[in-house]
C-alpha cells in the first residue's frame, strides 16, 4: 500500500491524476445513468443502450488509464503505439458490453459477481494492453502478486457496484455504484502501476523519431471523453423524453394524428391499426383522404367541437368515428392534434340495448312499450289503420302438457307466421303470454284488414295442423278500425278485445270485427264484472239449500248449498250467467271462500244427522291454501268435519293432477267427505276414481232428464250405479223432477237423489222463512 501511495505521490503529476480521477468519476456516473435508463426500455432498446453504456464506460476507463499514464513522471522519455492504444480501448468496450449483457434487466447476486468479473478482466486487459503500447528505451517488468490482489479487489468492487445498482433506488442507485466502480478502476490501475518497473535498456526504443509528442494527448483525451459523456447523458435524457411522449401517445386508446397546414405530420399506432395502413402511408396526406362524413360526403375536420365520420371505403356499415381537434405546439409550430375514437361497438351495443328495450326477448317482436308508442303515432297521423288483437287457442293446454319449453317454441312459430303474413310497414307486437297485437297501416277499406285476418288464419292452419301435430294451436282474432271504432288508443284496444272475445265465443279459430252491438254486450259484461267484485261487500250474495233425499223413502239426509246473486238493478242473476264470469276474472276465489264459510255457519245449527254439500270451483284448486281455508271455516263455525261434503268436477285434475290429489288428501284427512259432481260428462275418467277414494258420485242431471225415452241414458245411469256399487260409493242422481224418474232410479238401485220433485232450493230449512227464494235449480 505504501508503494502505491509513493507511486502516486512522487512518480505522478498530481494535477493530471486529479484530471484522471474527475474523468473516471464522470464516466462511471454516466455509466449508471445509462444503465438505469436501459432497465426501463423494451429489450430492443435496452440492447442499444447497453452498447452505448459499454462504449461510454470503455472509453471512460481508457481515458482514465491514459491520463494517469501520461501523469507518470519517469526518468526516460515515453511514447505510445497508436495501434495498441486503439486495441486497448476496443478491449475495454468489448468486455464491458459482455458484462452488461450478462447482467440483464433483473440481475441476481450471481449475475452481479459474473458481470463484475468480466468488468475487472476488461479493465486489466485494457491496462496491460495499454502498458504494452509504451515505446521507451526500457524493458517493462511486473510484480505478479500485487497485480493479482489489485485484480481481485477490482472484481469485488465491480461486483458490489452492480449488486448495489440492482438493489438500491433513488440517487443511491447512481452515486454508490459509481463510487465503487471508481474505486475498482483506481485500485487496479495504481496498484498495477506500483508493481510495474521500467528497466533501462538502450537497445529498446532508442529511436523515438517519428512518434508524436504526448503532450497533446491529455487535453484531446479529456475533451473527447467529456464530449462522449455529455452526448451519452443528453441522449439518455432526450430518449427518455421522446420515448415517454411516444409511449403516452401509444398508451391512449384513441387514434391520434398531428397536422400542420392540413397535412399529417405524426400519427400513433392506433390510427395506423384503425386505417389498416403503415404510418408512412398516413404521413404527408390530408385527413380528408382517409375520412368521410356519415352520409358519405366530404369531411371537414371540426374546430372546437367533435363530429362523427367514417373511414373512406370502410366495408363496415355500422362504423362510427368521433373526431375532435385541439391546437397544440409541436416541434415549435402551431399544429392541430386530431383525436379519433371508434364508437362503432358502443353504437352497436346502444342499438342492441334500445332494441331489447322495445322488443320481446323471446320472439323479437315489438313489446308493449313499443306498441303503445307506435299506436299513438298512428293515431296522430290521422290515417286509417286496423288494430288486430290475437289470442292463441289451446295454448294453455299445450303449455301445461308439454311444458314451458314447448310453449316458448309455439310462441316463436306463431311470431314467424305473423311476420310472414303482414307487410313491411305493419307492426306486430307480443304484449304478454299468448297475446299479440298488429297495427295494419295504409288501410283503404275494412276489406284490407279482413284479408289480413284471413291470411293469418290460413297460415296458422297450414303450419299448425292439429291432426298431425299434438302441440298445434289455433288463433282467434278481434279487429277494430281507426277512426270508426275509436279515436284514441284505449278505445281501440278495448274494442279489439271485445271483438276478440266474440271470436272466441263463436267457436275459436275465427276473426270478428267490432260493432256497436258487441260494444253494448261488452259494456254490460264489464259492468257485471265490476258489480260482481263488490257483491260480497254489498251483501248481494246469498245461499239457498236444495234437499238431498233417500230415493226409497224420500227422507232428507242433507242439503246442497247453492249460490244466488240478487242484483239491486237487475234482480236475481242466474248462476250460469255470473259464475263463469267470476271464474274468468278470479272473483271466484273470495266468493268461493265466502260460500264455504257461510254454508258451514248455517249448517252448524242443523241436526247432527244432516250434512251440507258445497261446490268447489276448479280455480280454487289452483290455490294451495284451500285446505287451510276449509279447516278455518270448520273451526270458526264449529261444524263437525264429517258433516261437510265438498263437490268437485273432474276438471280439477286437468291442470295439475298431482297437486289436486295432494289437496284432496289433505282435506279428506280432516274428515271432510269428497263427492265427484257431474260424473259422466266432460273429462270423466275411471283413473280418477282409482287415484282418489271419493265418498260419493253424482250423476249429471242431463242423463236423468232423458231417462224416460233414451235407452242409452238409462244404460249409462245403470252403468254408473254399478260402478259405484263396485267401488262401494253411494250414487246420487241430480235433476229428478217426476215420480216416474224417482221410481226408475230406485229400480236401478240408485240410493239418493235430488231435484225439484223433492223440493226447490230455498233458504235455511231450519230457520224462519226469508224473503229470498230460489227461482231455478242449481
Amino acid at each position: 500500500m505504501f508503494t502505491v501511495l509513493e507511486c502516486v505521490a512522487y512518480q505522478h503529476d498530481l494535477r493530471l491524476v486529479l484530471v484522471a480521477a474527475l474523468v473516471c468519476i464522470l464516466g462511471n456516473a454516466c455509466l449508471f445513468v445509462i444503465l438505469n435508463r436501459s432497465t426501463f426500455c423494451i429489450d430492443t432498446r435496452r440492447r442499444h443502450w447497453i452498447v452505448v453504456a459499454a462504449i461510454a464506460q470503455g472509453v471512460g476507463v481508457w481515458a482514465t488509464h491514459f491520463v494517469a499514464m501520461l501523469a507518470y513522471r519517469g526518468s526516460m522519455p515515453i511514447r505510445f503505439d497508436a495501434s495498441l492504444t486503439l486495441l486497448s480501448v476496443t478491449i475495454a468496450i468489448a468486455f464491458f458490453w459482455a458484462a452488461f449483457r450478462w447482467l440483464g434487466a433483473a440481475p441476481t447476486a450471481r449475475d452481479c459477481v459474473i458481470s463484475g468479473a468480466g468488468a475487472a478482466v476488461g479493465v486489466a486487459a485494457m491496462h496491460f494492453t495499454g502498458m504494452a503500447s509504451i515505446i521507451a528505451p526500457a524493458r517493462v517488468t511486473y510484480e505478479v502478486v500485487p497485480i493479482l490482489v489489485s485484480a481481485a479487489l477490482s472484481w469485488a468492487c465491480f461486483s458490489a457496484a452492480l449488486l448495489v445498482f440492482s438493489r438500491a433506488s433513488g440517487w443511491r442507485k447512481i452515486a454508490l455504484p459509481a463510487a465503487l466502480s471508481v474505486l475498482a478502476i483506481v485500485a487496479l490501475h495504481f496498484t498495477a502501476m506500483s508493481a510495474t518497473t521500467l528497466v533501462p535498456d538502450p537497445t529498446r526504443g532508442a529511436d523515438l523519431t517519428g512518434y508524436a509528442s504526448r503532450d497533446w494527448l491529455v487535453p484531446a483525451i479529456v475533451f473527447a471523453n467529456a464530449a462522449l459523456i455529455a452526448l451519452a447523458l443528453t441522449g439518455s435524457l432526450v430518449d427518455r423524453w421522446l420515448t415517454d411522449a411516444h409511449g403516452l401517445a401509444e398508451a391512449t386508446l384513441e387514434a391520434l394524428a398531428i397536422t400542420h397546414d392540413g397535412r399529417i405530420v405524426e400519427v400513433n399506432g392506433q390510427l395506423c391499426e384503425l386505417a389498416g395502413v403503415s404510418s408512412g402511408a398516413l404521413l404527408g396526406s390530408a385527413p380528408g383522404d382517409w375520412f368521410v362524413a356519415i352520409d358519405g360526403g366530404p369531411f371537414d375536420i371540426p374546430t372546437g367541437y367533435s363530429a362523427e365520420a367514417r373511414l373512406r371505403g370502410s366495408p363496415d356499415e355500422d362504423q362510427i368515428l368521433e373526431i375532435a381537434t385541439r391546437t397544440i405546439e409541436y416541434r415549435g409550430r402551431s399544429c392541430q392534434v386530431i383525436a379519433i375514437r371508434d364508437l362503432s361497438d358502443r353504437k352497436r351495443a346502444q342499438r342492441a340495448i334500445e332494441h331489447l328495450a322495445s322488443h320481446d326477448a323471446l320472439t323479437d317482436l315489438s313489446n308493449r312499450a313499443h306498441f303503445v308508442h307506435a299506436l299513438d303515432a298512428a293515431i296522430d297521423a290521422k290515417e286509417p289503420f286496423g288494430l288486430l288483437a290475437l289470442d292463441l287457442d289451446r295454448f294453455k293446454a299445450v303449455n301445461d302438457i308439454f311444458g314451458h319449453g314447448a310453449g316458448d317454441e309455439i310462441l316463436c312459430r306463431i311470431a314467424d307466421i305473423l311476420r310472414a303474413s303482414v307487410r313491411g310497414d305493419d307492426l306486430v307486437a307480443r304484449i304478454g303470454g299468448d297475446e299479440f297485437l298488429i297495427i295494419q297501416t295504409a288501410v283503404s277499406s275494412p276489406d284490407d284488414t279482413r284479408k289480413l285476418a284471413s291470411r293469418i288464419l290460413e297460415n296458422v292452419a297450414i303450419d299448425m295442423d292439429v291432426a298431425h301435430d299434438p302441440m298445434a294451436v289455433g288463433v282467434s282474432i278481434g279487429v277494430s278500425l281507426f277512426p270508426q271504432d275509436g279515436d284514441n288508443a284505449e278505445t281501440l284496444q278495448r274494442n279489439a278485445d271485445t271483438a276478440l272475445y266474440r271470436a272466441k265465443n263463436n267457436g275459436r279459430g275465427h276473426a270478428a270485427f267490432f260493432d256497436q252491438e258487441m260494444d253494448e254486450i261488452a259494456r254490460e259484461r264489464r259492468a257485471l264484472e265490476h258489480d260482481l267484485r263488490h257483491a260480497i261487500g254489498r251483501g248481494e250474495l246469498y245461499l239457498v239449500f236444495q234437499p238431498l233425499v233417500a230415493t226409497a223413502f224420500g227422507s232428507v239426509v242433507g242439503y246442497e248449498a247453492l249460490l244466488r246473486w240478487e242484483h239491486p238493478e237487475r234482480g236475481d242473476i242466474p248462476p250460469d250467467d255470473f259464475v263463469p264470469v267470476a271464474e274468468e276474472i278470479g272473483a271466484i276465489l273470495p266468493i268461493g271462500e265466502w260460500v264455504l264459510r257461510e254454508a258451514c255457519a248455517v249448517a252448524a245449527g242443523w241436526p247432527d244427522n244432516v250434512s251440507i254439500a258445497v261446490n268447489v270451483s276448479t280455480i280454487q284448486f289452483q290455490v294451495p291454501n284451500l285446505p287451510a281455508i276449509v279447516r278455518d271455516a270448520l273451526e270458526q263455525s264449529g261444524l263437525d268435519a264429517r258433516r261437510l261434503e265438498l263437490e268437485i268436477t273432474e276438471t280439477a285434475f286437468i291442470r295439475n293432477r298431482q297437486a289436486a290429489l295432494k289437496i284432496l288428501h289433505e282435506i279428506r284427512a280432516m274428515g271432510v267427505r269428497i263427492a265427484m259432481d257431474d260424473f259422466g260428462t266432460g273429462y270423466s275418467s275411471l283413473s280418477n276414481l282409482k287415484a282418489f277414494p271419493f265418498d260419493k258420485i253424482k250423476i249429471d242431471k242431463s242423463f236423468v232428464s232423458s231417462f224416460n225415452d233414451d235407452d242409452a241414458a238409462r244404460s249409462i245411469v245403470r252403468a254408473i250405479v254399478g260402478l259405484g256399487r263396485s267401488f262401494n260409493m253411494p250414487i246420487v242422481a241430480e235433476g229428478v223432477e217426476t215420480e216416474e224418474q224417482r221410481q226408475m232410479l230406485l229400480d236401478e238401485g240408485c240410493p239418493q237423489a235430488q231435484g225439484y220433485f223433492f223440493g226447490y232450493p230455498a233458504g235455511d230449512p231450519y230457520a224462519a222463512a226469508t224473503p229470498r227464494e230460489a227461482r231455478s235449480d242449481g
